[in-house]
Order: structure tokens, then C-alpha cells, then sequence
């Protein structure tokens, strides 16, 4: 239970509602995660609150007299951002290659990787990080910058099959591709990724 520093039990709902103030030492973040600034890097994402949380519900579970009382507002925020500070993983998305294609990756030969615009792949952007995964291999990339075409013709006549299979012809390629991608998928749009590998800190 979370309390106010008065011991009153916080209410998110009524504060959000309008009927009651917040309470002295509510901090934003308490209301609303987009508001955390426990972090000297935040960049208005959730991660790093999340990474937050999940250090925070280690160190409750870790010692069985936080189940038996509860904490105020102020507490919890010196607990959360006084967390020690940690080296993480960068966060990847995982996406799947066949051996073939994979072994380019790993091999650095391959910097422009393929897809079709799927909706969960609308918002990957330069910076982003891809952990590719062939059986128990992966390899870790950053994205350097995602080009979109209309069709896998005008994708590879821009970048250059040389840069999305440097082992096969254009032609080659295209039939591959279209093997993989059938005429509707295409219609979603074409992603060109530019891949470049970095070293994985795990």
C-alpha cells in the first residue's frame, strides 16, 4: 500500500478526477509514468521507469518485511531514485533470419536487411537495436537508418543488391525476396534497413 506522508491511503483515481489535491510529496511520476525524471538520461520513454520498477519489486521481494508494512510517497520516490546505477542490455527487437542471411549479419557483410512494412515495425527508427536469431546463434545490430519503398524493385535499384546479398545477383535476390513476401505483403510497403553490428555487452 502507498501512502500519503499524512498515512492516508493515495488515491490516483480521486486526484485524477479532480476531487482531491495531491498530496504533499506525490511526485508527477506517481500519476502519470510519462512524468519520471528519476534518471539523468530519461528521454521521455517508459523504459527507464520500467527498469525502475522491476529493480524496485526485486528489492521488496528480496527481504520479507516489505510485505509487512506499508510506504509513503516519499519513501518510494527516494527508493526510486536512489537506485544504484546499473549497465543494461540495449533493448532489441528480435527478428529471425534463415542461415544464409544470417551468417551475412554476423559476418558484417550484410548492412541493409529486407522487410515489409508490418505494423510493428512502423515506428523502428536510427538507434534502434536488432537482435537477429538463427537457432541458438544471434547477433546484435543498431539500425542506422530505415528507408521505405514502394516495391522491392525500387529498393534494391537505390541501396544495391550488393548491400542486401553480397553472394547473389539482383535478379536472384528478387525472386528470393518474393518467395518470402508474397504480392500483398509488398502492398504494405518496403523497409530498408541499414544494419550495422555492435558489440553485445551480455
Amino acid at each position: 500500500m502507498v501512502l500519503t506522508d499524512t498515512g492516508a491511503k493515495l488515491s490516483k483515481s480521486l486526484i485524477r478526477d479532480g476531487r482531491v489535491a495531491p498530496p504533499p510529496g506525490a511526485r508527477p511520476w506517481m500519476l502519470d509514468v510519462t512524468d519520471w525524471d528519476g534518471d539523468t538520461d530519461w528521454d521521455g520513454d517508459t523504459d527507464s521507469f520500467v527498469d525502475a520498477m522491476v529493480w524496485l519489486v526485486g528489492k521488496m521481494l528480496a527481504d520479507p518485511k516489505h510485505f509487512y508494512r506499508s510506504y509513503t510517497t516519499a519513501e518510494l520516490d527516494r527508493i526510486m531514485t536512489g537506485r544504484p546505477a546499473t549497465t543494461t542490455t540495449p533493448r532489441a527487437r528480435e527478428m529471425n533470419l534463415y542461415r544464409r542471411y544470417f551468417d551475412l549479419v554476423a559476418a558484417g557483410t550484410k548492412t541493409i536487411e529486407v522487410r515489409v512494412q508490418y505494423p510493428n515495425l512502423r515506428t523502428l527508427a536510427a538507434g534502434d537495436h536488432i537482435r537477429f536469431v538463427c537457432g541458438r546463434d544471434d547477433a546484435l545490430t543498431r539500425v542506422k537508418r530505415v528507408a521505405r519503398y514502394a516495391s522491392f524493385e525500387e529498393m534494391l535499384d537505390t541501396e544495391g543488391p550488393e548491400r542486401v546479398n553480397p553472394t547473389s545477383t539482383r535478379d536472384q535476390q528478387l525472386a528470393n525476396i518474393r518467395r518470402i513476401y508474397g504480392p500483398e505483403k509488398e502492398a504494405l510497403g518496403v523497409l530498408a534497413i541499414e544494419i550495422e553490428l555492435v558489440n553485445d555487452p551480455s
